[in-house]
Order: C-alpha cells, then structure tokens, then sequence
C-alpha cells in the first residue's frame, strides 16, 4: 500500500492466527513490531523467551534473529515491518523489547481502514493517526525507562568485570567489543554515568583498589602495580602520585591519615 511507504514502513497487516504457526528470521532486514490484542504468543530471541499477552508489544530489530509462534488456542496481533532507516533509528535496539500495557487499539483499528477502505483520499486520513501511535510507541516513558535501565545494567556489568580483571591491558576497543558499544557512544554514557571517560573510571578503579592493598596488605609496591595493571612500577607511582597526592609509600606509611 502506497501511503505506508510516506512512513517508511515496508510492510503491515493484521492476522488472526490458530493451529500450528511459527515464523523464524535470522537476519531480517526490517525492525518488526507485534502487538497482541488477544490470545498469546511466545517469542524466543538468542538470550531469552518471552509470553507475548495481550496488549504487550514487541519491538524486533533489525538484523537480530527471532522466532514468534502461537502458544494458545488463537493469536490474534497486527504486525507492522519498519524500515531500517534514519527515521526509526530508536528501533535500532541491542536487544529485543517487550513493552506491557500498551493500549494501541486505535492503531489497530487505522491499520484495520487502511487495508479496508477503498478510497485513496480516505486512506491518506488515516495516515496522521498511524504516525502519531507509531512516534508514541518510540517516546512512551515505559521504553525509555527500559532502555535507561538496560544501558546502566550493561554498563555496571562492564566495569564489574574490569574490576576483576584490572590487571589486563584494557582498552577503549576492549571494552567496547565486551559491551557492545562504539566509542563515542561508550564516553557519552560514562560521562553521563561517572562525570568521567572510560579510562578515567579505569584508572579510578585501579587507584581505588591500590590503595586498599596498600593499607590491608604487606604486599610489596611492585606486586601491587603489576596486580592493578601497571608492570612498571615508576609508571604506577606517578599515577597513584598524581591521582591521591602522595606516593604509595607514603600512602602505606600514613595509614590512619587516609580514608578509602
């Protein structure tokens, strides 16, 4: 249908589906939307499974594989393929998205016109009321909340897992290729996080680390350097210096003076 393509949508319907049915994609070319109005299905992505009930909506992206089958008596759902385009970048999600409690009945019953009315001049009417749902769906509090929750999660499991490595030569295109981010995208979300650059927040941790060894342990300075990540210790030294204001012995000798 013509006045679909207005809104880069490649392709939409409305099915009322029984018996056995599965649809699986390993890279489709499209975001894919499903919303439920009655009935259940279940859709399973590489990580996880989910019940898709009614009034759930599932956000697909592009590129990533899934599968949606019926898991009871009917399944009935509308079904809308976006474009992988600039206008719905927000669709270019990392993972699959199950939103509850999504009331989007009218866009049902715009799609429900579109393909039902045969005049051009009525069918481009409804055009506004299907933009309006689909931009909505997009900027709805409960995706962003998702999406805020998700990206701090990932970021948290990040540092978590260089907090156990700190030893390891990191990198900014180690740590982007562990979370899954570009670099530019990776500083914006630590400066948001920690009003600091990933390496920033890296040396943080060392230093926080350092100087918990340095009071809690006699491991010798050198041992100390290598266990954080710096293998020469004149490196270590002026790093610690230069971030606490004292040098690792000086720290260590002055224990009841510092806080951690």
């Amino acid at each position: 249908m013509a006045e679909i393509k207005s809104l880069d949508i490649e392709l939409a319907g409305c099915s009322n589906l029984s018996g056995k049915y599965c649809v699986a994609r390993t890279a489709p070319p499209d975001h894919t939307l499903f919303y439920t109005l009655s009935g259940q299905g279940k859709l399973t992505t590489i990580n996880k499974q989910y019940d898709l009930t009614p009034h759930t909506l599932a956000i697909l992206p592009a590129k990533q594989a899934f599968a949606v089958s019926i898991a009871a008596k009917h399944w009935d759902i509308f079904w809308i393929n976006l474009a992988n385009s600039k206008r719905w970048e927000q669709a270019a999600l990392s993972e699959a998205v199950v939103l509850e409690n999504q009331q989007l009945e009218p866009l049902h019953l715009a799609m429900e016109l579109l393909y039902s009315e045969p005049k051009d001049s009525l069918r481009e009417g409804v055009m506004p009321i299907l933009q309006h749902y689909l931009d909505l769906t997009f900027t709805t509090q409960i995706l962003q909340e998702h999406l805020q929750n998700h990206t701090e999660d990932r970021l948290q499991g990040l540092f978590q897992e260089i907090e156990k490595r700190l030893q390891f030569d990191w990198s900014i295109d180690a740590m982007c290729k562990l979370v899954h981010y570009s670099p530019p995208h990776l500083h914006r979300l630590c400066k948001a996080k920690f009003a600091k650059s990933p390496m920033q927040q890296l040396i943080y941790l060392r230093m926080e680390r350092s100087k918990n060894l340095l009071l809690n342990t006699q491991w010798p300075i050198s041992h100390i350097a290598n266990y954080v990540g710096y293998p020469n210790i004149f490196n270590f030294s002026k790093r610690f210096k230069k971030s606490v204001g004292v040098s690792p012995s000086e720290f260590r000798g002055r224990r009841g003076l510092f806080e951690i």
